[in-house]
């Protein structure tokens, strides 16, 4: 069973997403899985802090960007997702020249709210950032 209401495929999403802030870090939704979101975002110098690692904002960008998009996938046409809370934490550095790959999975999907997590990790696997997004949900 999917959690999906809307029938948006990868591409349709990345092409919505071209010319906004997801597009110009690079970030691609790769796979919309029964439960989960997932995509990959490069790093480099639109991604990296002064030290040549990438910027916990820019895992913050890519967790939001997951979790907001997950939220509309979920419900009907009339209702829109606001993002009201996200946080991260991050647990080991990316560095610049690498790339990440994200999962994102509701923890909780409420009439009034969700919560959604991203697991955001390095081409080693290693876990570098877990985010969390609520995001309050809205009729249009």
């Amino acid at each position: 069973m999917t959690l999906w209401k809307r029938d948006w495929t990868p591409a349709q999403i990345n092409a919505r997403m071209a010319d906004n802030m997801a597009g110009m870090l690079g970030i691609a939704v790769t796979e919309i899985a029964p439960d989960a979101l997932h995509a990959t975002m490069p790093v480099d110098a639109r991604h990296a802090q002064p030290f040549g690692l990438l910027h916990g904002g820019a895992s913050v960008v890519l967790s939001e960007t997951l979790g907001t998009l997950a939220c509309i996938m979920t419900l009907p046409e009339h209702q829109r997702a606001v993002g009201i809370e996200v946080n991260a934490n991050h647990m080991a550095g990316v560095k610049r020249g690498e790339s990440v790959t994200a999962i994102c999975r509701p923890l909780h999907t409420g009439a009034r709210t969700h919560v959604w997590q991203t697991e955001i990790r390095r081409a080693d696997g290693k876990l570098a950032c877990v985010s969390r997004l609520t995001c309050a949900v809205v009729d249009a």
